[in-house]
This record gives C-alpha cells, structure tokens and sequence, in this order.
C-alpha cells in the first residue's frame, strides 16, 4: 500500500469499521527526546510513554524540521502501537507516531485538545 502525503490525493480504497479497529491508535506521552542524525530524513528518536497496559514505547519520528527534543518531553501524542518494529538505521522504531504534512511537507505531530490517560485508545 502506497501512503501519500498529498492532501490532493484521492482518499484511499474503502474498508470495512471491522478493519478500522484492527489498527490500534494511542495516546501516550513522550518522556524523552533525542537527535537521530543518522536518519535519512529530518528525524528524532522518542521514547513514548503509553501507561501501564502498552508500557514505554520507542519511535523514529520524521520531525526534526519543526520540533527541538527538549521541547517535546512532556508533550501528548498519537501513536499506532500494533504495527510490528521497524529497524530505521541503527534504531528499532516500536510504534508509528502520528503526524500530517504542512503545506511545505514537514511533519505537525498529531495530539490532542486536552490531557487525556496515556494509553486511551482511538475511537
């Protein structure tokens, strides 16, 4: 499957509310925060925590162009937890932090409004 990140792009194929709950999106808070310079891309390693049930998570986010790690700890985001880990360089990603591209393709991490309990899931 082909992800695109323009916003002109057709939206994707159907699927089924079934399907749509197989992905596993969570609220979780990040705790640490560090340049990932060996990436390809503009990126920052996360350590994400998604509370007691999902526990403490690792991420490589392409978002360095917009965020410095020492403003980020602290800071709520979604992730998706279930996707199996991914080796990006010499750093295992465990879950897909969340984000869409701005108008120059630099990634705007997605959270929410209001504090929520790490660990609350998407719905």
């Amino acid at each position: 499957m082909h992800v695109t990140h323009d916003p002109a792009a057709a939206p994707a194929d159907e699927i089924g509310f079934a399907d749509f709950l197989r992905v596993d999106i969570r609220i979780g808070t990040i705790v640490a925060a560090e340049p990932f310079p060996e990436a390809r891309k503009p990126s920052l390693k996360l350590c994400i925590d998604f509370g007691e049930v999902v526990g403490i998570r690792k991420s490589s986010a392409q978002i360095a162009a917009l965020y410095e790690p020492g403003e980020l700890v602290g800071r709520q985001v979604a992730a998706v937890v279930n996707f199996p880990p991914r080796q990006i360089g010499k750093a295992l990603s465990e879950v897909l932090t969340l984000g869409f591209a701005d108008t120059e393709g630099r990634v705007v991490l997605f959270s929410p409004d209001y504090p929520v309990p790490n660990g609350a899931r998407l719905f």
